[in-house]
């Protein structure tokens, strides 16, 4: 019992001991060892939180009994799990799911600025990345003891296995504090604006706290002479009647020097308190871009390595697979169960792994139907199919022009001086464009004017639509190869394209609209068809894409039938913008709608698909009449041929494979209605340019001022001048800025003159309209081009060049 109360009283007094001075307790304890009578007894009491060092007590008496304590005290954290602490950079071994064929393999992972990387080899980082996912947006899960996932909830899914577990929780943490960084920095960058008006105003602040400080110092000069002139004639005064006077000026001069040197300290002490509590979050906002810009110019400065390795070993390469000079011709992969395909694939940038199913079957006809029918095409007159000989090329056209220059163009020396722009105002060297313009480029939709030719001898309105539609597809296929981007034309610039002479034609391009760009196009022929677009263009640049959504209608009138046709474009993407071969894809759906008869032709552009095992760039479509019965099928691809077939009887067939019910027609045979003509000799060294093309911008006397060959920049491009012809560029650029803005001003003065004013532009030869037919607004031609081309006056036409 004594010794019982001994060891409460000892432990009374330790604790009196421990937390005397304390401010509070937190989780380290005292490991206490009591000696008594020979015994030992070990106890834990509360270390208070600021006695945080190792200490030693060797002694404490007053207790009796002879009874001796001894005290080691030492701080004992609670236990904690090991936590590794990786930097800002991570990097080891993993396996990666591809396919399976190929099951896992072993790849290198780095860990970088809130990006998770992966290469083949180590070797491969200097050049070569095969995968980067943005952790600020990612899931990270754990499947077992050695296999976690990461996914951004997209097309990209990292299925990954570590050697042990030990090694996968390692990862996971260092992820899971990447991640963290990453979207803490994500949300602060988020501040950024509220930011940069708080700074804007605390600047106002200052600089008017400056004004004060600045006020105050030439005050504070100017009493500070007089306080001395006073003080110097103080000292040499004589003891007399004038001495109260100059007592009191000196008196004066000192108060008013007291007072503005109060005001001074005063401006001084807020100044100093503004900086002093701004001084720390700027430093932070500061040091959080100048992270963020570090990050974009080396994720910059690695892609732009990718590329121009990827240029050099296409180069290099002496025989190249199918899949890489044209990815969607490459052999067909398996599906991968896990996330994305295998590494080999990963340049390329795919659309949906799923096929999408045809929504009808065709299967042949019954033979009596081919007995019954002589010809496929039953209402077609005899002169269909015939080529029309009679007229001669007057004029010979060039095959040639000057091969493109192999000029190095270093991406990355371009993207690091856009960061934080936006991409519609950054100014694009000639080094990515063809030397064409937008109108020019437009006009080549009549490559293939002898469909319209045929059409407008048909003598039945659905077979008339066969054409019509083929057509709509034929002025695709020049799209294939050519990854170069068009002049953007300048406002008011012409292009005319006379073939009245060789081909029964001739058309006129105008630029109406620059904000937003804006082109019409009128063309007319010999062969009783009239054609007329107003395109527009919207873009979307997606990072690894740029899709380009052709906005307004075209239409084909013929004179004959007094058919009115109507339909809109696809949408066209460019793959690889940044990294990998530029490859160009069309998809979407057509509606060709014959507003006289209600016909209709509904054309699907399949988008490329890795996975399908249909041919790539297909297109299909069928004729229907107003009262929705199949007539006519077609089928081929936007880049080759289009064929039609006629329906003899459909019926409804059974599901497909996502329980859509498909139907089944019976036709005859496929017709052949358009095929792509071949790319002249040496093709690939002039822009992939076709036969017409080639001759869109040949110097040609009589055309307007305003024509798109009378264009110096383009020119000089073509000539292979393209340092001159970035120059020349810029200053036409800036000319047509400096015109708007002087319409502009006339717009705002006619305003006030006499409300309200008119627009600030008008076409000089089209007019907008709104069509009784197909109910849309769109800019048709006027008349008076040919007029003034025959006259030779173009003093209507603005000096744009």
């Amino acid at each position: 019992m004594q010794s019982s109360a001994r060891l409460s009283s000892l432990l009374h007094i330790v604790s009196l001991l421990c937390v005397k001075g304390g401010n509070g307790l937190d989780s380290s304890w005292i490991k206490t060892v009591f000696e008594s009578g020979g015994q030992s007894f070990y106890v834990s009491v509360p270390f208070p939180r600021g006695k945080r060092n190792k200490q030693s007590i060797s002694r404490v008496g007053g207790v009796g009994g002879g009874t001796s304590v001894k005290l080691q005290a030492a701080v004992m954290s609670e236990p904690k799990p090991p936590t590794p602490t990786p930097g800002d950079t991570y990097k080891g071994w993993l396996f990666k799911w591809t396919n399976y064929i190929k099951g896992y393999q072993r790849r290198w992972f780095v860990l970088s600025n809130g990006l998770l990387s992966y290469y083949r080899t180590q070797a491969e980082m200097g050049h070569t990345c095969r995968g980067t996912i943005n952790l600020a947006t990612a899931n990270i899960a754990v499947e077992d003891s050695c296999n976690f996932v990461i996914s951004n909830g997209g097309a990209q899914t990292y299925h990954l296995k570590a050697s042990s577990e030990v090694e996968r929780q390692r990862w996971i943490t260092a992820l899971e504090l990447a991640k963290a960084k990453a979207v803490r920095m994500q949300a602060e960058s988020g501040e950024r604006g509220c930011r940069n008006s708080e700074v804007q105003s605390t600047l106002r602040t200052l600089s008017s706290k400056v004004e004060d400080l600045t006020t105050c110092n030439d005050l504070i000069v100017k009493h500070g002479s007089a306080l001395q002139r006073s003080l110097s004639e103080l000292e040499g005064i004589r003891v007399g009647a004038d001495m109260g006077e100059k007592i009191r000026q000196v008196t004066e001069r000192a108060t008013l020097f007291r007072i503005t040197s109060n005001a001074m300290i005063n401006a001084c002490r807020d100044f100093l308190s503004l900086a002093q509590n701004h001084s720390k979050r700027w430093q932070k906002a500061l040091q959080t871009e100048r992270d963020q810009r570090i990050r974009l110019e080396e994720t910059l400065e690695q892609l732009a390595k990718q590329h121009n390795h990827l240029e050099r070993a296409f180069r290099g390469a002496t025989v190249l697979p199918p899949s890489f000079s044209n990815p969607t011709l490459g052999s067909k992969g398996g599906v991968s169960g896990k996330g994305d395909a295998s590494d080999e694939d990963d340049d390329n940038e795919f659309f949906d792994a799923m096929e999408d199913p045809a929504e009808f079957i065709t299967v042949p006809a019954d033979p009596k139907y081919h007995r019954r029918s002589g010809s496929n095409v039953s209402g077609l007159s005899s002169e269909i199919g015939m080529d029309d000989q009679s007229l001669e090329p007057v004029r010979q056209r060039r095959t040639r022009i000057p091969d493109k220059p192999n000029y190095y163009l270093n991406l990355w020396s371009i993207m690091k001086n856009c960061i934080g722009k936006e991409l519609s105002k950054i100014p694009m060297p000639v080094n990515f464009n063809e030397p064409l313009s937008m109108l020019q480029r437009l006009s080549e939709d009549l490559e293939y004017y002898e469909i319209l030719d045929k059409a407008a001898k048909c003598q039945n309105s659905l077979e008339q639509m066969c054409y019509v539609a083929a057509f709509t597809v034929s002025s695709y296929s020049t799209t294939v190869h050519r990854t170069g981007k068009p002049f953007n034309p300048l406002l008011g610039e012409t292009f005319e394209l006379d073939r009245l002479r060789e081909c029964g034609y001739r058309s006129l391009c105008e630029q109406v609209s620059h904000h937003p760009p804006a082109a019409a196009h009128h063309a007319i022929s010999e062969k009783g068809w009239t054609l007329r677009q107003e395109i527009a263009l919207a873009s979307k640049f997606r990072g690894k894409y740029l899709s380009i959504m052709p906005l307004g209608s075209i239409q084909c009138l013929f004179d004959k039938s007094n058919n009115h046709y109507s339909w809109k474009k696809v949408t066209t993407t460019v793959h690889n913008i940044i990294v990998g071969k530029l490859w160009i894809d069309q998809s979407g759906e057509i509606d060709v709608v014959n507003h006289k008869t209600g016909d209709r032709c509904h054309l699907k552009f399949a988008p490329y698909s890795y996975f399908s095992r249909d041919v790539p760039r297909k297109v299909t479509g069928v004729v229907t009449d107003k009262d929705g019965k199949a007539h006519y099928v077609l089928s081929g691809t936007w880049d080759e041929k289009m064929e039609f077939s006629r329906i003899m009887q459909s019926s409804k067939g059974e599901n497909g494979t996502e329980g859509k019910q498909r139907t089944v027609y019976q036709t005859l045979k496929a017709k052949e209605i358009w095929r792509k003509n071949p790319l002249p000799e040496g093709a690939e060294t002039m822009y992939f340019f076709s036969t017409l093309a080639l001759t869109l911008n040949e110097p040609e006397d009589g055309v307007a001022p305003t024509d798109s060959r009378r264009r110096p920049d383009q020119r000089l491009m073509e000539d292979g001048r393209w340092d001159e012809a970035n120059a020349e560029k810029q200053r036409l650029e800036e000319k047509q800025r400096t015109a708007r803005r002087e319409r502009e001003r006339e717009a705002v003065k006619a305003a006030k003159d006499s409300p309200p004013h008119t627009p600030n532009y008008q076409a000089l030869w089209f007019e907008k309209i709104d069509d009784p037919v197909s109910g849309e607004t769109l800019h048709v031609y006027k008349g008076g081009y040919w007029e003034a081309k025959d006259q030779g006056s173009w003093d209507m036409c603005p000096d744009i060049f």
